[in-house]
């Protein structure tokens, strides 16, 4: 029988290989340091696949979070 704490551990680097994956899809922007400053302007509407790797990335970056949450609880009263 697997530990919960090693399947919470798998899932946790199996979600952090997605988010860096999630991430690394998606397109430049071309925004650079001008977003700092205001003046960095945004062309247009998402397309499909960008707002689907978005909701993506999202739903993954949070599993993530809240993987590491409970692992951070259940070894803190461990």
């Amino acid at each position: 029988m697997i530990d919960y704490m090693l399947a919470l551990k798998i899932v946790q680097v199996i979600l952090s290989v997605m988010l860096i994956v999630a991430v690394m899809l998606h397109s430049a922007k071309g925004e650079g340091i001008g977003a700092m400053g205001g003046g960095a302007k945004v062309f247009g509407s998402q397309k499909g696949v960008e707002a689907g790797l978005n909701r993506f990335a999202t739903t993954v970056a949070i599993l993530w979070a809240l993987d590491a949450i409970v692992l951070g609880f259940l070894s803190y009263h461990k």
